[in-house]
């Protein structure tokens, strides 16, 4: 089994497009509304495009018309890490895969969207590989 948090640099720049490793390695953002999975409904699951690691259902994505995938729960609570990020002149936190520590995009609360958790992961489509199929609840 890899240890992809041992990965060095030079093998993720093999691995992932310029693109990918911008977003995933460098904690860059997608333009808006571009993104792959950002409008689709597909069932399924989301993994990390970096290492695989199963991160979100689809039957926790919602429409949140911010230009980015929305999930307001990740698949499980130890598959993301969150961390504090204060970049950009404010605090946001940030939300990293914890299989392989690659960036996936930020999560905020609060914004008064009508799901059961008030959260909105704010995912990088780049990031994130659609398995179609059916989703258990």
């Amino acid at each position: 089994m890899t240890d992809f948090k041992l990965i060095a640099d030079t093998e993720w720049r093999k691995r992932l497009s310029p693109e990918e490793y911008h977003v995933l390695r460098e904690a860059g953002t997608e333009a808006p509304h571009v993104g792959e999975y950002t409008n689709t409904t597909t069932e399924g699951v989301y993994s990390c495009r970096a290492c695989g690691a199963e991160l979100f259902r689809s039957t926790e994505k919602f429409e949140s018309h911010c230009g980015w995938p929305s999930f307001f729960s990740p698949l499980a609570g130890d598959a993301v890490i969150e961390r504090e990020d204060n970049s950009l002149g404010m605090r946001r936190i940030e939300v990293l895969c914890a299989n392989c520590e690659s960036h996936l995009g930020h999560v905020f609360e609060g914004e008064g969207y009508d799901t059961p958790t008030d959260l909105r992961y704010c995912i990088n489509s780049i990031c994130l590989d659609l398995e179609e199929k059916p989703v258990e609840d």
